[in-house]
């Protein structure tokens, strides 16, 4: 069983895909972002092929967050989600990659460092 703390860390890389900013109010929950990237964690964790479902999960949430305020929120839900998790350069590079993988081009660096605020959509 894949823990909770992959979970985390595929939620935190993933968040950039979604980042952008405007400040109002988010239509997408934390529980959405979490059931959109779960079949993300076996590659995250081993590596491998990307499940398709994963792929489908990261496209449609990038499609759902559409205004900024839904980017930001996903981001922080991420972020929260993730901390104090712990996690490897591998772990990172795998989640950073993935959405290229899926054929999701995004104008910045996935990173759990990325300050939700600031990413803006080129």
């Amino acid at each position: 069983m894949v823990s909770f703390s992959v979970l985390k860390l595929v939620c935190v890389v993933l968040m950039c895909m979604v980042v952008v900013a405007p400040y109002a109010e988010s239509a997408i929950t934390c529980g959405q972002v979490v059931r959109s990237l779960t079949p993300c964690i076996p590659y995250v964790t081993n590596g491998g092929a990307v499940p398709a479902n994963c792929c489908g999960g990261v496209k449609s949430l990038y499609a759902a967050a559409k205004t900024t305020p839904d980017r930001q929120s996903v981001c922080r839900c991420l972020k929260s989600a993730v901390s104090g998790v712990s996690y490897t350069g591998y772990n990172l590079g795998l989640a950073a990659g993935l959405p290229a993988k899926c054929g999701v081009s995004i104008p910045y660096k996935i990173s759990p460092s990325t300050d939700c605020n600031s990413v803006k959509l080129v």
